[in-house]
């Protein structure tokens, strides 16, 4: 496979020379074992017989004659184990922590999937796991907090900074730095500095080289338009990557424009964001006039984050992904949509990218296809918006 650190000006590896001698190991392993056939198997096990895998393409019948206009089609992941993609990426970082000898894993997470699909990978291979994760996301998502603690992790929350997923992310990599020796951060998105967006992204392809070949089985070609949600960009990218040859095929992220993009309180990094270094690699990023990460907003917690991964990053100074925002009220309402018209609650992250579908589609003759990753399901986000919408719904 294609050895990249950068993609166009994106990506990557600025961090202290010390930490990037460990990050050079993890390449030199990820590289070495992923094409390995032995590695592959076992990887290809793992998804079948624990994941679920392959997860269905589906045809939202209801909601595309509900809209009218383009076929939606939904990519299942919120029916793997664990409820969304993240379970895809953990499996494949700790088969490649066992192999270097690794009993040490940390981990960050946002809306806590991350942290859950790392609980659990932890506790199926016998090793010690350490979740760091923003106050305030522990507090909105105090569920998956047990969940973790249920396998056998340890949470700790991090009061520092913005106390959200940025933050949490600080607090691993200092982890990290302390205790390389023993240990292998298992990061969740395809952010970071290199071997990490690529090494994710190849985790998380399975998702579009699944949804291309169920298309082609069910449809007889290719989609016009592919849909996710886009925090630090993993759901997307494991999407997007197997047709970004495809030219035909147009690519859209999802950001979140939270409260609004006339205000503070969004975390639209590729729409209102510049080039610049966060958390050892380079992307578009939210930041003030000295370079420093502003704080973001969104009501999805795994959405909150100042930056984006670097190829998605490349995807949009080049065209080759258009990249749009969807406010908290818009996302809300397509959770709610979704739930009612075809007996699926999303997760409000991937609500986002729903929202945008349910506009789009009504834009598109009815000979155009959608498909938009359901990253995940929104158990965890219920007493939430319970929270937020009451009886209202």
């Amino acid at each position: 496979m294609e050895r990249k650190e950068f993609f166009g000006e994106f990506g990557g590896t600025f961090v202290p020379e010390n930490l990037k001698a460990v990050l050079d190991d993890v390449a030199v392993n990820f590289y070495k074992y992923i094409d390995e056939p032995e590695f592959k198997e076992e990887l290809a096990y793992y998804h079948r017989q624990y994941t679920g895998r392959p997860n269905p393409l589906y045809f939202a019948e209801k909601l595309t004659n509900k809209l009218g206009g383009a076929k939606i089609y939904l990519k299942r992941e919120d029916l793997n184990h664990t409820g969304a993609h993240k379970i895809n990426n953990t499996i494949g970082q700790v088969l490649l922590a066992k192999r270097m000898g690794k009993k040490r894993i940390i981990a960050e997470t946002g809306a806590g999937q991350h942290g859950v699909a790392t609980a659990t990978v932890c506790a199926m291979f016998g090793m010690e796991c350490i979740i760091y994760m923003g106050e305030i996301d522990t507090e909105r998502q105090a569920l998956n907090v047990y969940r973790m603690k249920l396998l056998g992790a340890k949470v700790v929350p991090v009061t520092m900074g913005t106390r959200t997923l940025k933050d949490a992310v600080d607090a691993a990599l200092m982890d990290f730095i302390e205790n390389a020796d023993n240990t292998y951060y298992l990061l969740g998105s395809a952010v970071g500095p290199h071997p990490y967006p690529i090494m994710v992204r190849e985790f998380q392809s399975i998702i579009g080289i699944e949804a291309r070949k169920q298309i082609l089985e069910q449809e007889g070609r290719l989609p016009d338009y592919l849909v996710a949600c886009v925090g630090g960009g993993s759901n997307a990218i494991g999407l997007f990557h197997p047709f970004v040859e495809d030219k035909e095929v147009k690519i859209v992220g999802v950001e979140p424009a939270g409260r609004g993009l006339d205000t503070l309180d969004h975390a639209a990094s590729i729409t209102l964001g510049s080039p610049g270094v966060i958390h050892g690699f380079r992307c578009l990023t939210l930041q003030d006039e000295t370079g420093e990460p502003l704080p973001v907003y969104s009501v999805a917690a795994g959405l909150d984050y100042p930056g984006v991964g670097p190829e998605h990053s490349h995807y949009s100074e080049t065209g080759r992904g258009e990249y749009t925002s969807v406010t908290d009220k818009d996302a809300l309402d397509a959770f709610v949509e979704l739930s009612r018209v075809e007996g699926i609650i999303p997760a409000l992250e991937s609500a986002h990218a729903v929202a945008h579908v349910m506009k789009l589609a009504k834009e598109l003759d009815d000979e155009k296809i959608i498909i938009v990753n359901l990253s995940g399901r929104g158990d965890k986000d219920v007493e939430q918006v319970k929270g937020i919408l009451g009886d209202s719904i």
